[in-house]
């Protein structure tokens, strides 16, 4: 009987299955020509308004619910015609100038997301657009349009602070692809971003605390090289690197642990964090022989992504000086300002090799990783020696 009842309800659902997948993708068609005709019709509203009392060729086109807010400066009036067509069809509010010098006077009074300009222009130069967009406004993202013979100067103009550059002439498909991609980037790095705040955390409160944030658990002990102790009853000490270490290089591709039952004094390397082919040493917060390493962390180091705190201590210290030693280490307030300081240090550090572009570095996680060699060996000895 449950076979026959089988038999003939299954080609019923499999019909109805069919039908309803068939009039979901007629009626995702029919919402795609409607955004589309409302992109349209936008597009054709906007181009016959006056936007001249802010900038006089100044062209405007809002949709409703944007993906971003685009501005294009190009000295060519077809490119714009063909930039504003193109991303207002595809969902994306647009303004577009003719000079960077409107384009700059725009960005000081809208949001935007992105400024696309293109490299060569008779008054001013995308190179000046980029560096004077990135310096009153680093929070938006800035785009290079150049002609094949200028790539170079392209990327010259990423060390100045720009997102991406794309070659013209581009077809249609590539130039949406190639917003897709930036949209990507601009949100990776929004997420990566960090705020030079630390926060003390409660024990009420999950380890990994505040992830845009720098963390330092209410009872840990911090070092001058940035590692944490945590003291146990019978006097030994779970060591491990802190917030500040962790979000600052980014990923761990490995870990060289101490040997158990090795004797080192503060100061002494004790455990160091690989990435690549580069290497940070950090340094004993206190002295005493290594009883333990931490098996479970060197099978997974990205758990050192959730919170470098807890569960993911590097070794195990049986400590012989904690009377006169720990007085060195920082704990609750006294642990924020070493953070706060050294954080100020690090933007400090940070500008000073920008040459000054931008009237502030933003931190970002991995913001040590993404440096050259040169500068990582110095940021690295300079943070992470005891």
């Amino acid at each position: 009987m449950k076979t026959i009842l089988l038999i003939v309800v299954l080609p019923t659902l499999i019909l109805f299955f069919f039908l309803n997948l068939a009039a979901r993708e007629w009626f995702q068609r029919i919402q795609q020509k409607r955004r589309r005709a409302d992109r349209e019709e936008a597009l054709a509203v906007s181009l016959r308004l006056d936007f001249t009392r802010e900038s006089k060729t100044l062209k405007r086109a809002e949709v409703e619910d944007p993906k971003a807010r685009i501005l294009c400066v190009d000295d060519e009036e077809v490119i714009l015609d063909s930039l504003r067509k193109i991303l207002v069809l595809d969902g994306y509010n647009v303004d577009t100038v003719e000079t960077g010098q409107e384009a700059l006077g725009l960005v000081q009074i809208n949001d935007y997301d992105f400024v696309f300009t293109d490299l060569k222009m008779p008054a001013m130069s995308g190179t000046d657009v980029v560096k004077s967009v990135k310096h009153l406004r680093p929070d938006i993202d800035v785009v290079i349009i150049t002609g094949f013979a200028t790539v170079e100067s392209a990327v010259e103009c990423m060390k100045h602070g720009a997102l991406d550059y794309i070659e013209k002439p581009f077809t249609e498909d590539e130039l949406r692809l190639f917003v897709k991609r930036a949209m990507f980037k601009r949100q990776d790095r929004i997420e990566k971003q960090l705020k030079p705040r630390v926060h003390v955390m409660g024990s009420a409160e999950p380890e990994q605390g505040f992830g845009n944030e720098f963390s330092v658990p209410g009872g840990v002990l911090v070092s001058s090289g940035h590692c944490w102790v945590s003291l146990a009853e019978d006097g030994t000490a779970k060591v491990g690197l802190d917030d500040f270490a962790r979000k600052l290089l980014g990923s761990v591709d490995s870990i060289n642990f101490p040997d158990v039952g090795m004797n080192v004094k503060a100061g002494q390397a004790l455990f160091s964090v690989n990435q690549g082919h580069r290497t940070a040493q950090f340094h004993a917060p206190l002295s005493g022989k290594v009883v333990k390493i931490n098996e479970d962390l060197g099978k997974d180091y990205s758990m050192l992504t959730q919170t470098p705190y807890g569960d993911n201590w590097v070794c195990i210290i049986d400590g012989e000086d904690l009377d006169s030693e720990l007085p060195n280490l920082k704990i609750g307030k006294s642990a924020v300002v070493l953070f706060q300081e050294d954080l100020d240090r690090f933007q400090d550090t940070a500008q000073k090799a920008a040459e000054g572009d931008s009237p502030e570095t933003p931190l970002f996680i991995g913001a040590i990783g993404q440096m050259d060699d040169a500068r990582w060996q110095s940021t690295v000895e300079m943070f992470f020696k005891a």
